[in-house]
Protein backbone atom coordinates (compact mmCIF):
# COMPACT_ATOMS: atom_id res chain seq x y z
CA UNK A 1 0.00 0.00 0.00
CA UNK A 2 1.55 3.57 -1.49
CA UNK A 3 1.51 6.27 1.71
CA UNK A 4 0.00 9.09 0.64
CA UNK A 5 2.65 12.13 -0.53
CA UNK A 6 3.75 14.73 1.90
CA UNK A 7 2.16 18.23 0.69
CA UNK A 8 5.00 20.47 -0.24
CA UNK A 9 5.37 22.91 2.23
CA UNK A 10 5.60 26.42 0.98
CA UNK A 11 8.85 28.66 1.64
CA UNK A 12 8.28 32.05 3.28
CA UNK A 13 8.91 35.11 1.88
CA UNK A 14 12.58 35.90 2.43
CA UNK A 15 13.83 32.27 1.94
CA UNK A 16 11.41 32.34 -0.69
CA UNK A 17 13.52 35.64 -1.86
CA UNK A 18 16.94 33.97 -1.13
CA UNK A 19 16.22 30.84 -2.84
CA UNK A 20 15.26 33.01 -6.40
CA UNK A 21 18.58 35.26 -6.32
CA UNK A 22 19.46 32.27 -8.06
CA UNK A 23 18.31 33.42 -11.02
CA UNK A 24 20.63 36.62 -10.95
CA UNK A 25 23.17 34.27 -12.47
CA UNK A 26 21.33 33.35 -15.78
CA UNK A 27 22.90 36.83 -16.89
CA UNK A 28 26.35 35.59 -16.50
CA UNK A 29 25.58 32.76 -17.92
CA UNK A 30 24.44 34.47 -21.33
CA UNK A 31 27.48 36.68 -21.58
CA UNK A 32 29.51 33.23 -21.27
CA UNK A 33 27.33 32.19 -24.39
CA UNK A 34 28.29 35.35 -25.96
CA UNK A 35 32.03 34.79 -25.33
CA UNK A 36 31.85 31.34 -27.05
CA UNK A 37 30.72 33.47 -29.75
CA UNK A 38 33.50 35.41 -30.12
CA UNK A 39 35.80 32.40 -29.39
CA UNK A 40 33.94 30.52 -32.64
CA UNK A 41 34.76 33.74 -34.67
CA UNK A 42 37.98 34.32 -33.39
CA UNK A 43 38.33 30.10 -35.15
CA UNK A 44 36.88 30.79 -38.04
CA UNK A 45 39.10 33.68 -38.60
CA UNK A 46 42.13 31.91 -38.13
CA UNK A 47 41.09 29.08 -39.74
CA UNK A 48 40.66 30.98 -42.84
CA UNK A 49 44.22 33.02 -42.92
CA UNK A 50 45.64 29.81 -42.50
CA UNK A 51 44.22 28.58 -45.95
CA UNK A 52 44.95 31.70 -47.43
CA UNK A 53 48.40 31.65 -46.28
CA UNK A 54 48.70 27.97 -47.86
CA UNK A 55 46.91 29.22 -51.01
CA UNK A 56 50.00 32.02 -51.35
CA UNK A 57 48.28 35.14 -49.28
CA UNK A 58 51.07 37.21 -48.49
CA UNK A 59 48.66 39.04 -45.63
CA UNK A 60 47.46 36.28 -44.52
CA UNK A 61 50.68 34.46 -43.95
CA UNK A 62 52.00 37.70 -42.05
CA UNK A 63 48.85 38.02 -39.64
CA UNK A 64 49.57 33.98 -38.39
CA UNK A 65 53.01 34.64 -38.32
CA UNK A 66 52.13 37.76 -35.77
CA UNK A 67 49.47 36.15 -34.31
CA UNK A 68 51.54 32.79 -33.10
CA UNK A 69 54.20 34.93 -31.12
CA UNK A 70 56.83 34.36 -33.97
CA UNK A 71 59.35 37.29 -34.89
CA UNK A 72 61.71 37.86 -37.29
CA UNK A 73 63.69 40.18 -39.40
CA UNK A 74 61.63 39.62 -43.03
CA UNK A 75 58.37 38.71 -43.40
CA UNK A 76 57.86 34.68 -44.35
CA UNK A 77 57.20 34.11 -47.71
CA UNK A 78 56.12 30.61 -47.54
CA UNK A 79 54.45 28.60 -44.60
CA UNK A 80 56.80 26.56 -42.56
CA UNK A 81 55.85 23.49 -40.20
CA UNK A 82 56.41 25.30 -37.15
CA UNK A 83 54.03 28.06 -38.20
CA UNK A 84 51.18 25.48 -39.06
CA UNK A 85 51.82 23.50 -36.01
CA UNK A 86 51.60 26.42 -33.59
CA UNK A 87 48.26 27.97 -35.38
CA UNK A 88 47.03 24.63 -35.03
CA UNK A 89 47.91 24.19 -31.74
CA UNK A 90 46.28 27.60 -31.22
CA UNK A 91 42.73 26.39 -32.95
CA UNK A 92 42.87 23.60 -30.81
CA UNK A 93 43.42 25.56 -27.71
CA UNK A 94 40.15 27.64 -28.70
CA UNK A 95 38.18 24.01 -28.58
CA UNK A 96 39.79 23.38 -25.69
CA UNK A 97 38.51 27.39 -24.03
CA UNK A 98 35.01 26.42 -25.66
CA UNK A 99 34.98 23.07 -24.53
CA UNK A 100 35.69 24.57 -20.73
CA UNK A 101 32.99 26.78 -21.31
CA UNK A 102 30.06 24.95 -22.55
CA UNK A 103 30.56 22.98 -19.15
CA UNK A 104 30.53 25.78 -16.91
CA UNK A 105 27.33 27.06 -18.85
CA UNK A 106 25.62 23.91 -18.36
CA UNK A 107 27.04 22.25 -15.67
CA UNK A 108 27.12 25.78 -13.88
CA UNK A 109 23.09 26.15 -15.00
CA UNK A 110 22.17 22.69 -14.01
CA UNK A 111 24.05 22.73 -10.54
CA UNK A 112 23.03 26.04 -9.25
CA UNK A 113 19.97 27.92 -11.20
CA UNK A 114 17.76 25.04 -12.42
CA UNK A 115 16.86 21.82 -13.79
CA UNK A 116 17.13 21.36 -17.73
CA UNK A 117 15.50 18.12 -17.99
CA UNK A 118 17.30 16.55 -20.31
CA UNK A 119 16.56 13.28 -19.35
CA UNK A 120 15.77 11.20 -22.56
CA UNK A 121 17.05 13.61 -24.68
CA UNK A 122 19.17 11.75 -27.48
CA UNK A 123 22.16 14.41 -27.00
CA UNK A 124 22.00 15.06 -23.51
CA UNK A 125 26.04 15.02 -22.48
CA UNK A 126 27.26 11.81 -20.36
CA UNK A 127 28.45 13.58 -17.51
CA UNK A 128 25.11 15.57 -17.13
CA UNK A 129 23.60 12.59 -15.15
CA UNK A 130 25.94 12.86 -11.94
CA UNK A 131 27.31 16.08 -12.20
CA UNK A 132 26.99 18.30 -9.01
CA UNK A 133 29.54 21.10 -7.51
CA UNK A 134 32.04 18.67 -6.42
CA UNK A 135 32.30 16.77 -9.74
CA UNK A 136 32.55 20.22 -11.83
CA UNK A 137 35.03 21.24 -9.90
CA UNK A 138 37.27 17.93 -10.71
CA UNK A 139 36.33 18.65 -14.48
CA UNK A 140 37.21 22.38 -14.60
CA UNK A 141 40.30 21.70 -13.29
CA UNK A 142 40.87 18.93 -15.69
CA UNK A 143 40.44 20.96 -18.27
CA UNK A 144 42.56 23.53 -17.72
CA UNK A 145 45.29 21.41 -17.12
CA UNK A 146 44.60 20.29 -21.06
CA UNK A 147 44.46 23.75 -22.05
CA UNK A 148 47.78 24.63 -20.60
CA UNK A 149 49.12 21.59 -21.27
CA UNK A 150 48.55 23.27 -25.36
CA UNK A 151 49.81 26.57 -23.89
CA UNK A 152 53.18 25.10 -22.87
CA UNK A 153 53.50 23.09 -25.83
CA UNK A 154 53.11 25.64 -28.17
CA UNK A 155 55.53 27.81 -25.71
CA UNK A 156 58.42 24.56 -25.94
CA UNK A 157 57.85 24.82 -30.47
CA UNK A 158 58.42 28.34 -30.12
CA UNK A 159 61.01 28.79 -27.87
CA UNK A 160 63.64 30.95 -29.68
CA UNK A 161 61.52 33.88 -28.91
CA UNK A 162 61.00 33.14 -25.37
CA UNK A 163 63.21 34.27 -22.24
CA UNK A 164 63.95 31.46 -20.02
CA UNK A 165 62.69 33.14 -17.66
CA UNK A 166 59.22 32.90 -19.40
CA UNK A 167 59.96 29.23 -19.94
CA UNK A 168 60.65 28.47 -16.93
CA UNK A 169 57.17 30.40 -15.32
CA UNK A 170 55.13 28.67 -17.71
CA UNK A 171 56.70 24.83 -16.58
CA UNK A 172 56.02 26.35 -13.12
CA UNK A 173 52.56 27.45 -13.15
CA UNK A 174 51.61 23.81 -15.16
CA UNK A 175 52.91 21.93 -12.75
CA UNK A 176 50.97 24.15 -10.19
CA UNK A 177 47.64 23.49 -11.61
CA UNK A 178 48.64 19.45 -12.05
CA UNK A 179 49.03 19.60 -8.13
CA UNK A 180 45.90 21.90 -7.94
CA UNK A 181 43.60 19.30 -10.02
CA UNK A 182 45.38 16.17 -7.89
CA UNK A 183 44.44 18.02 -4.46
CA UNK A 184 40.70 18.87 -5.71
CA UNK A 185 40.27 15.25 -6.77
CA UNK A 186 41.73 13.95 -3.27
CA UNK A 187 39.90 16.15 -0.99
CA UNK A 188 36.63 14.93 -3.00
CA UNK A 189 37.38 11.84 -3.11
CA UNK A 190 38.07 12.30 1.03
CA UNK A 191 34.44 13.99 1.28
CA UNK A 192 32.68 11.15 -0.62
CA UNK A 193 34.31 8.17 -0.42
CA UNK A 194 34.49 7.13 3.56
CA UNK A 195 37.38 5.02 4.57
CA UNK A 196 37.12 1.55 4.16
CA UNK A 197 38.01 0.30 7.90
CA UNK A 198 35.07 2.96 8.99
CA UNK A 199 32.02 0.25 9.50
CA UNK A 200 28.38 1.24 7.54
CA UNK A 201 25.64 3.13 9.27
Amino acid sequence: MTQPSTPRQKPGFLPGVIFASRWLQLPLYLGLILAQAVYVFHFWVELVHLVEAAFGNQAALQAIYEASGQHGEGAPTHLTETTIMLVVLGLIDVVMISNLLIMVIVGGYETFVSRMNLDGHPDQPEWLDHVNASVLKVKLATAIIGISSIHLLKTFINAENYSDKVLIAQTVIHIAFLFSAMAIAYTDRLLHHPAADQPPH
